[in-house]
């Protein structure tokens, strides 16, 4: 349980960290809240001889409404998060599902960067990036480059971050004023990742859905954007049949594995559980 030794860097602005990181190679790895590589190092599941820490970055911490888009910085932990009016009132399925990561002391000191740029499956915001339609922004040796939530994703632990680059902010389009939402996380114990969550937007018009997303946690490689499980909402009043047909389609995608959290059936099932459930909290918060 105890690290292997290890250089220790701590820049002072995002272009400083990845000119350090370029130059250090693959034996860097970034640092933000820790809360996924430090057990890791710990473990000597890996084994950095470099680590640079992004913590003293103030340029990367922030909250911001830019009309229509609310953009966060990567180092904004998950309490700021929850403690933000600005979120709570422009997103509030982001409130929610912060207060669902760990503890209260995992979420004082992890952040949203950190939390979707590792590439874990079984971390919460990736899903609900991919059901907000996110994008990514990118900083490397060559500049600054935009990645949508949804194509980031490429297996566990892989995404579209190259060498040296950092994910330096998080875009996410405002979703339409009296929409509904809701995110359904099924977990043996608190402080445990999912054993499956569905993360679900919804606006409602005259009675008829015009519009749904949906994001699946835990139950593939990767999070999943469940797209077509969305379309069976979309012209529906959002009864059993819709609902049916969705849960069907979501059951369909995913992919989960057998664990310590249940057998892929049982947890293919529990898919299409959360994924009902939160169609039907949406619903109840949708005007």
């Amino acid at each position: 349980m105890i690290p292997g030794s290890f250089a220790y860097h701590r820049p002072k602005s995002a272009q400083e960290a990845v000119t350090l990181l370029s130059q250090l190679g693959d034996e860097a790895r970034p640092l933000a809240g820790g809360h996924s590589l430090i057990p890791m190092m710990k473990l000597r599941l890996a084994k950095p001889t470099h680590l640079v820490d992004l913590g003293r970055i103030g340029d990367l911490k922030f909250i911001k409404d830019e009309g229509g888009v609310i953009a966060i910085g990567a180092m904004t932990t998950q309490h700021e998060l929850i403690a933000s009016d600005r979120v709570s009132k422009a997103i509030p399925i982001l409130r929610e599902a912060a207060l669902m990561i760990a503890d209260p002391q995992v979420r004082y000191q992890g952040t949203l960067g950190g939390n979707v740029a590792n590439g874990d499956p079984g971390n919460d915001m990736p899903a609900l990036m991919q059901c907000l339609d996110a994008t990514y922004h990118l900083l490397g040796k060559g500049g600054e480059r935009k990645v949508k939530a949804r194509d980031f994703y490429q297996g566990a632990y892989f995404t579209s971050l190259e060498p040296g680059e950092i994910l330096t902010a998080v875009r996410i389009p405002v979703p339409a004023a009296g929409h509904g939402y809701a995110y359904e996380k099924l977990k043996r114990k608190v402080g445990d990742y999912a054993t499956a969550a569905a993360a679900v937007l919804i606006t409602m018009q005259g009675g008829t859905c015009k519009s749904a997303s949906i994001g699946l946690t835990n139950l593939s490689e990767t999070p999943l954007y469940a797209a077509d499980a969305a379309a069976a909402l979309v012209g529906s009043d959002l009864g059993t049949a819709a609902l049916d047909k969705a849960v069907t389609s979501a059951e369909a995608q995913v992919a989960p594995a057998s664990d310590g959290r249940g057998p892929a059936e049982y947890r293919r099932k529990m898919a299409g559980v959360m994924l009902r459930r939160a169609v039907l909290r949406a619903l109840s918060r949708a005007s």
